[in-house]
């Protein structure tokens, strides 16, 4: 006998299989390299029937069949939206602030020539508070800010994240951690609650869409010196997770480095990056050479 749980109804009485289920997972882990597992199913089937509600699909193997095989894409793009978590605020875990203005970015300008670019990539940016924070952090504690060419490029696999990053609005909550002459600086607030970031800072950094297991759209990151990406991996499986480590490296210059969460290890995914401490952070180097 099958086992099924029930869903949330739509309207229809749309009732989702665990045979339903584990066939969505399979797929949405090919497209996203996010996995779930069945202790997420009450979140996954909530927002699955929520998508099968507002498509007018009849039955799950309707939509899913929608999702599969619409020629635009755009379905699952309004999925992968629905189901990605964006849980992040200003100066989060800013240990890595300290280290990458303090420690990271001198190691990297010792071997750059003037003229030379330093390129810094944050992965999963989410709503923007990640790549502005980077920013901030620069401006006003790197006394070497003014004399280089720093591009900060910012992506994720929402694109309504990514709109809402663009649009540099945040609540009282999201720049709880910003100091009050930071937050006089670089923001202007709109409404009681909301603050708008700079347009400058809002200019400087370059958004765009990429999704991680896509070999097409992450081939545009090369010669990356300094990687953000924290609070990704801990949604892959092993797999998953050394396919991104790789891609990652081809990513970064030699000698480039990589920042993950605090709970992630790059000891348990691959031994391709060198560990490096910096203050209070472990972070992850390129070898400059690959003998």
């Amino acid at each position: 006998m099958t086992a099924s749980f029930s869903t949330r109804s739509n309207g229809n009485g749309v009732t989702i299989t665990d045979e339903e289920y584990a066939k969505f997972c399979e797929f949405f882990y090919r497209k996203t390299g996010i996995q779930y597992q069945d202790n997420k199913k009450y979140y996954v089937d909530r927002r699955i029937v929520e998508r099968i509600s507002k498509t007018n699909s009849e039955s799950f193997r309707d939509y899913f069949t929608m999702v599969r095989f619409q020629v635009s894409g755009e379905e699952l793009q309004l999925l992968v939206n629905s189901m990605t978590v964006n849980e992040t605020y200003f100066f989060r875990e800013d240990y890595q602030f300290d280290a990458l203005v303090t420690g990271i970015l001198p190691a990297v300008v010792q071997g750059k020539r003037r003229g030379d670019p330093i390129r810094i990539w944050s992965v999963p940016c989410s709503s923007g508070e990640e790549p502005y924070s980077i920013a901030i952090n620069i401006l006003e504690r790197w006394e070497q800010a003014d004399h280089w060419d720093i591009e900060i490029h910012a992506s994720d696999i929402d694109t309504k994240i990514l709109a809402a990053a663009r649009a540099g609005c945040f609540s009282e909550r999201s720049v709880g951690r910003v100091p009050p002459q930071l937050l006089s600086k670089y923001f202007k607030s709109k409404t009681a609650g909301e603050y708008q970031i700079c347009d400058a800072l809002r200019d400087s950094i370059d958004f765009s869409l990429v999704n991680v297991v896509e070999p097409a759209q992450t081939k545009m990151f090369r010669n990356i010196d300094i990687i953000f990406c924290r609070n990704l991996l801990i949604y892959f499986d092993d797999v998953g997770r050394r396919e991104a480590v790789e891609m990652f490296y081809d990513c970064l210059a030699p000698g480039g480095y990589i920042c993950l969460g605090h709970s992630e290890s790059m000891s348990r995914m691959s031994s391709i990056f060198q560990p490096r401490k910096f203050k209070d952070t472990i972070v992850y180097q390129k070898p400059v050479s690959e003998e």
